[in-house]
């Protein structure tokens, strides 16, 4: 990325940046001194001791033979409604819309959104990307960026609270954990369970 022509920085890399398209953003350094082709990874401490999905009880103190994060799990995320929304006390559906994304260049197959805490699902729309003119999942080739979606829900028409949930499914057919605690390490690491918002019904 030219400086000149993005308007990059200094907290970003200036004069110039390279981004690794795939790769998690821990591995795209932002401040480089000198570039060394090597037959080993790296033994410095992010490298080694850090960005890696570690079990509980683990010392920091200690280089782990467990390989370093490269790329993303699958996830996605609810932008709208945001937390503790209100929607009309005779509101039978909600309109949500997100994003999700896939690490190592893996499109997004589908997208299920839950108006009742995960009870029910349906299927999301995916929206085309601004840079493209197809839209739905690409089988055929890497995609690099998030897609959009968007969805009206059914609600339960009882209860105050509302709970309005995604979760999403790459064209690999990697899924997203309904809870977190299936996925705990003590760094909080590719924490991708369900997406979960709580909305509130008025009175």
């Amino acid at each position: 990325i030219n400086a000149e022509y993005m308007g990059i920085g200094i907290d970003h890399g200036y004069p110039v940046r390279a981004v690794v398209p795939g790769v998690t953003g821990a591995r795209n350094v932002k401040w480089l001194q000198r570039v060394v082709a090597s037959e080993q990874e790296s033994g410095g401490f992010w490298q080694q001791q850090d960005y890696k999905c570690l079990p509980k009880g683990t010392d920091f103190s200690d280089k782990f033979p467990a390989p370093a994060i490269q790329e993303m799990p699958v996830t996605s995320a609810i932008c709208s409604p945001k937390p503790k929304a209100t929607i009309p006390k005779d509101a039978e559906s909600v309109k949500v819309n997100g994003y999700a994304f896939s690490g190592g260049g893996r499109d997004i197959a589908r997208v299920d959104v839950s108006g009742d805490g995960g009870a029910s699902w349906q299927a999301a729309k995916l929206l085309p990307r601004p840079d493209s003119a197809e839209s739905g999942p690409q089988w055929h080739k890497p995609q690099w960026s998030w897609v959009m979606w968007e969805a009206e829900v059914p609600v339960p028409k009882n209860g105050k609270n509302v709970e309005v949930c995604c979760k999403a499914l790459d064209i690999s057919y990697n899924s997203q954990p309904e809870k977190v605690e299936s996925i705990w390490n003590p760094r909080g690491l590719l924490a991708n369970a369900w997406h979960r918002v709580p909305v509130v019904r008025e009175s």
